[in-house]
């Protein structure tokens, strides 16, 4: 059974890289009928928090990410932890180290000197001292000779001679097991078949395997994706670049826009930009995942996040539209219908935000600002409106009627459309960057329009 598990650190929000990492891996378990599991990675005992468990698990519901098993928490697993590394130690996998800070960094310095690669040197292995008061941490014997050897599915054959690793700590003087253990055992005791996460993680890897095989343990498949790159090519940084998922729902994005986006840094299906959710667990295969790094452009997640807009369900986005306008205090009963409203409108939009904006301009009265008053709304052009509003009473309001009117005037009056359209955009929409004019007058209706040219 295919089983993959996202393990985010709860140490701050996620991030966009993080997200993507969650996308695969429960893409691949969607896809192969497998297990998708939620671990909670908080033996940071002093940066975890509660707060960032609650945006994580908020942040994964929002883009619908829903997981199997989970969420697991490594603090609720410090005793299966403890016995774990008494067995190591008993098997002679692992051993006690009474070296301080200062005896490791007068050892590390020497083999610098001599030009070798710092490497704890094992001296407690053959010899072990023990201090008075001194309590030791626990090392893990990484074997002396061969090569750890894995087939990662999306980097090709990586291969890492055990001559290159050091003994690592995997138990703190206090007891506490360190990351490199605690994940290998999770990753043990979960049945996890397939670990995908960032690249970052290559390191760790042939460490990981050399302490499942002394377990005697079924080795996992490894899948390391790259990492996202900011826009100029630079690596992220997680302080100035890594925003939440949760601030794209700020920004107007629709989660399944973000989800296609992420899909995309790194993962094709021929020329497909745009794509359901649906679609891209029905293609998603590890081998398709490219090796090199992906860059982060906002205009193009725009750009997809339009293309969702254009065809998500009239009725779920006028229900996200309609919760964003009651909160901005927009009374949607007084007016066009807001789904035939969306119908007309939404193609203009690229992100939800605008989208709520540019209907709000149908449901409240426009203030017009100073500025455009004295650009827009000089002596002729109130003349022209005046002349302009004169006739509307009498027509039947329907778009090709209304149509034929502004083309009929422009005509009599001898004026270029924008003549009359600037102003008449300004009076009903108290802004020049709104839709036609003659779909303005058809979704408003003919009362309100006749009273907002005439309003002063």
């Amino acid at each position: 059974m295919v089983v993959t598990r996202f393990a985010p650190s709860p140490t701050g929000f996620l991030h966009i890289g993080g997200a993507r990492t969650a996308l695969f891996a429960w893409a691949y378990a969607r896809k192969n009928a497998g297990k998708f599991i939620l671990r909670i990675e908080d033996t940071d005992i002093e940066r975890s928090t509660q707060e960032s468990v609650d945006s994580i698990i908020q942040a994964m519901n929002w883009l619908g990410l829903t997981y199997d098993e989970g969420p697991y928490y490594q603090t609720q697993r410090m005793e299966r932890y403890k016995q774990a590394i008494q067995e190591l130690l008993h098997s002679g996998h692992a051993y006690h180290c009474y070296c301080s800070k200062e005896e490791l960094d007068v050892m590390r310095d020497t083999q610098r000197a001599r030009g070798e690669k710092p490497r704890y040197d094992r001296r407690c292995l053959v010899n072990p001292v023990k201090k008075d008061g001194v309590a030791p941490v626990v090392r893990f014997k990484t074997p002396l000779s061969g090569s750890v050897v894995w087939q990662d599915l999306v980097k090709g054959r990586i291969e890492v001679s055990n001559d290159e690793l050091d003994d690592l700590i995997i138990a703190r003087s206090d007891g506490t097991p360190t990351y490199n253990f605690c994940v290998v055992l999770d990753d043990l005791d979960m049945q996890v078949s397939h670990v995908i996460r960032g690249d970052d993680h290559v390191n760790n890897t042939p460490r990981q395997i050399n302490i499942l095989q002394a377990f005697g343990a079924k080795i996992p498949s490894y899948a390391h994706v790259p990492m996202i790159l900011r826009e100029d090519g630079q690596k992220m940084s997680k302080r100035t670049d890594a925003v939440s998922v949760m601030q794209y729902k700020d920004l107007g994005i629709l989660p399944e826009a973000l989800l296609n986006y992420l899909a995309r840094l790194c993962f094709g299906h021929g020329n497909d930009e745009v794509f359901t959710v649906a679609q891209f667990v029905d293609w998603f295969d590890l081998n398709h995942i490219s090796g090199a790094p992906a860059r982060f452009d906002l205009k193009k997640l725009y750009w997809v996040n339009g293309e969702h807009i254009k065809t998500k369900d009239i009725h779920e986005l006028a229900d996200i539209v309609k919760d964003s306008l009651i909160a901005s205090g927009v009374d949607v009963a007084q007016g066009p219908h807001l789904v035939t409203l969306l119908t007309k409108i939404r193609e203009r939009s690229d992100n939800l935000i605008k989208l709520a904006k540019e209907c709000s301009l149908f449901y409240t009265v426009p203030t017009i600002n100073a500025e455009d008053r004295a650009k827009y709304l000089t002596d002729d052009a109130v003349n022209i409106l005046r002349q302009f509003v004169s006739g509307l009473s009498m027509l039947e309001w329907r778009i090709e009627v209304l149509q034929a009117y502004i083309k009929e005037f422009c005509l009599n009056q001898q004026i270029k459309m924008p003549q009359l359209g600037m102003p008449l955009r300004l009076k009903l929409c108290a802004t020049t960057n709104a839709p036609a004019v003659d779909l303005i007058m058809e979704l408003l209706g003919k009362d309100e329009v006749i009273k907002r040219i005439n309003a002063s």
